[in-house]
């Protein structure tokens, strides 16, 4: 059976006067499909990322979540998506329980007391419940941003570095959990990081990133050997080094 789109975008473009940030991007992401975002930095992810969250406006192209496009069907789309960044900061003054319940209740989160219960236990935040946000390590405060993320159980989930800076261990909670949610619920993830064992190991499919253009993708595992590359890490170098046209054709 053939999965449904989850998120359509078409000849994407984000000009800042005369600099391109983002040119004619475009890709699909379908039901249960995780996509890896790569690129070095300044490579457009973000920018896409937050044209998607509507926080910034493309100057050309189209967004489509469930057949919906953003211009027109922005506040019932953003929903049904949520994000989770590592500059995403949650209100220091707040805690755990007190930051679950604001953004429940901006998502209209329906029987919120449990959704909270169910992501305190979750993610291993029972005992940091009452604990607030600005004193959290840099582990608990990505299981917050991600438990955060899938408050209001989105169809569309960004990530944009979500395991930077963390320790291997949370790193492989943090994966774990976001691979049983999307196997479990059938979510589409877009992922961005710059650690490509991880890349690896969650998505299906890569997108490299140079000077806002889609220049290869294709599967994480078998893409390196048809550029004659070892490994998904050495791509992305070469990559980032190459000019430009050496990977057009």
């Amino acid at each position: 059976m053939e999965k449904n789109g989850i998120l359509n975008i078409r000849e994407l473009t984000k000009e800042y006067g005369t600099h391109r940030a983002v040119d004619r991007v475009s890709f699909s992401l379908k039901e249960g499909e995780i996509i890896g975002l790569l690129g070095p930095n300044g490579a457009g992810k973000t920018t896409i990322i937050n044209m998607i969250l509507g926080i910034l406006e493309p100057t050309e192209g189209t967004i489509e979540v469930l057949g919906r496009t953003l211009k027109k069907d922005s506040a019932a789309i953003k929903k049904r998506m949520n994000f989770a960044a590592v500059y995403a900061h949650m209100p220091a003054n707040l805690t755990v329980r007190q930051s679950l319940i604001v953004f429940g209740l901006l998502y209209e989160v329906k029987n919120l007391k449990e959704r909270i219960s169910y992501l305190l236990n979750e993610f291993d935040l029972v005992e940091l419940a009452d604990k607030k946000t600005g004193v959290l390590s840099s582990g608990e405060m990505s299981r917050l941003s991600l438990a955060k993320a899938l408050i209001n159980e989105p169809c569309l989930l960004l990530l944009d570095e979500p395991t930077a800076s963390l320790d291997p261990s949370v790193s492989r909670l943090i994966r774990d959990k976001i691979k049983a949610y999307s196997e479990r619920t059938g979510a589409a993830i877009l992922w961005t990081s710059h650690n490509m064992n991880e890349i690896e190991a969650v998505c299906d499919e890569v997108l490299f990133l140079s000077r806002g253009r889609i220049l290869l993708k294709g599967n994480p595992k078998t893409l390196p050997m048809e550029y004659g590359e070892r490994n998904l890490e050495e791509l992305f170098i070469a990559v980032a080094r190459e000019p430009l046209s050496l990977w057009e054709g």
